[in-house]
């Protein structure tokens, strides 16, 4: 599903749900924002580690391969605390 379809799709579907109080909403809100946030961080991850890999292969070490890897890690780590928050609202997003 393409990013505008996904946020149609909520779009009405939050419309449709006439339950929901607007702090509900906001916080579903503020977790799509960093949920597409994330996405974006990965993809810059993802082309940093392709570019390693590719320099490791041809026998260079590259330089910030550390910092790659250190910005994979918080990534993974934010995934962790914005799918807490989706299971469990009341969650700090803390792992277990």
């Amino acid at each position: 599903m393409s990013i505008a379809g996904f946020l149609a799709h909520s779009a009405l579907a939050a419309a449709r749900d006439l339950d929901r109080t607007a702090a509900t909403i906001a916080t579903r809100q503020d977790t799509l924002t960093a949920l597409f946030a994330l996405r974006r961080q990965l993809g810059h991850a993802n082309n940093n580690l392709n570019q390693a890999a590719h320099a490791l292969n041809s026998g260079t070490y590259p330089d910030g391969l550390e910092d790659t890897i250190a910005a994979v890690q918080r990534a993974a780590d934010d995934v962790r605390h914005v799918t807490a928050r989706l299971t469990d609202p009341n969650s700090e997003g803390t792992a277990a």
